[in-house]
C-alpha cells in the first residue's frame, strides 16, 4: 500500500499563553492536508492551511451605537528544521459585528492559505493575538512531513466538510477539482451536523479503472468499526480522480473517531488507504462554515 504522505492529515489543539493572567487567550485551530501538486513537472507537494479562531474566545470592542466587533491578528510561518521560514503571512481576522455581546454563540473566523513545497520536514506555526486583549498570545505548532510518492495508486489526506462539496468552474483557494469545499474546523461535527461530508483525491488510477472505496468509522481509542458504506469510483484520465463521500453520523455518540477511506480493486484487493479524525459532539454549537478574514 502507498500512500502520498507520511502523517494522515493533522488537527491540533494546542493552547499556549505568554502570561498567567486568569483570562484565557484566543483558541487557535489549525487543520492541514496535502496533495499532489497538478503540475507534474514539479517535485513536491501541495499544502491546504486552514486557520480558525472561535469568536467566543475574543474580546469584542464597541465601533457603533449596538455595534461590537472583535479581531484578532493571525502570522503563519512555514519553518525548514533549521528554523527558516519558506513561508510567512500575517493577516487579521475580523468575525461579523455584533449587536449584543451577551449572547453566547459567536461564530468563528477562518482563513485558508495554499502553498507549494519540496518533499521535506517541516513545522506549521501559527501565532494569534487579541488586538483587543494586550500581552496575549496563542502559539500553535504542526508537524508538517511532506514525502509525495509518483508509483502506485495513493489516496490524499482527506478533508472533513461542513457542507456537501458542490460542483464549482470558480477559482479560488475554496476550490479543489472543481468543486467548493467548506471546511469543518477540526473536524467538528456539533448540533444539527448529523452528516459526515468529506473530499479527497486519488492518484495514478489507471483511465476508466473500476475502483471500490469503503468509508469506516470507528472510536480514536477503539479496535471495530461502528459505521460503515461503500461506494465507487472510475479512473480519470489526465487527471486525479476526486472521492466525495457522505455518512450520516446521526446514530453516533458524542466522542472522537477515526475515518477511514480505502480503495480496493474488482477483486476487493485493498490498493490504498487514508484516515483523519472527526469530532462528534450534538451538545456543541458550530455555525456551518466560518466567515472569511477581511
Amino acid at each position: 500500500m502507498t500512500r502520498l504522505f507520511s502523517l494522515w492529515s493533522v488537527v491540533v489543539f494546542f493552547l499556549a499563553a505568554s502570561g498567567a493572567e486568569a483570562a484565557a487567550p484566543p483558541l487557535l485551530i489549525l487543520d492541514v492536508a496535502r496533495f499532489r501538486n497538478e503540475d507534474l513537472s514539479v517535485k513536491g507537494s501541495v499544502v491546504e492551511i486552514y486557520a480558525t479562531v472561535p469568536g467566543q474566545a475574543l474580546i469584542y470592542k464597541r465601533r457603533g451605537p449596538k455595534l461590537f466587533q472583535a479581531a484578532a491578528t493571525l502570522t503563519l510561518e512555514v519553518l525548514k528544521s533549521d528554523g527558516t521560514a519558506v513561508y510567512q503571512e500575517t493577516i487579521t481576522l475580523k468575525p461579523p459585528v455584533l449587536s449584543d455581546t451577551t449572547i453566547s454563540l459567536k461564530n468563528p473566523v477562518s482563513f485558508q492559505k495554499r502553498i507549494a513545497l519540496p518533499d521535506g520536514a517541516y513545522t506549521l506555526r501559527g501565532h494569534v493575538r487579541d488586538q483587543y486583549r494586550g500581552g496575549r498570545v496563542t502559539v500553535v505548532d504542526v508537524p508538517l512531513v511532506l514525502e509525495a510518492e509518483s508509483k502506485g495508486l495513493i489516496v490524499s489526506d482527506i478533508v472533513v466538510l461542513a457542507r456537501p462539496a458542490s460542483k464549482s468552474l470558480e477559482q479560488s483557494n475554496f476550490i479543489r477539482g472543481n468543486f467548493s469545499l467548506t471546511r469543518a474546523p477540526g473536524g467538528l461535527y456539533a448540533r444539527g451536523a448529523d452528516q459526515l461530508f468529506f473530499y479527497a483525491e486519488l492518484y495514478n488510477a489507471a483511465p476508466d479503472q473500476a475502483l471500490q472505496l469503503r468509508y469506516r468509522i470507528r472510536p480514536a481509542d477503539g479496535v471495530k468499526d461502528l459505521l460503515t458504506t461503500a461506494a465507487s469510483a472510475t479512473g480519470m484520465a489526465g487527471r486525479s480522480t476526486p472521492v466525495v463521500g457522505n455518512v450520516d453520523i446521526s446514530k453516533l455518540p458524542a466522542g472522537d473517531y477515526f475515518l477511514t477511506v480505502e480503495v480496493r480493486d474488482a477483486k476487493n484487493k485493498l490498493l490504498s488507504a487514508q484516515k483523519t479524525l472527526l469530532r462528534r459532539n450534538p451538545a456543541e454549537y458550530a455555525p456551518a462554515g466560518a466567515a472569511l478574514s477581511r
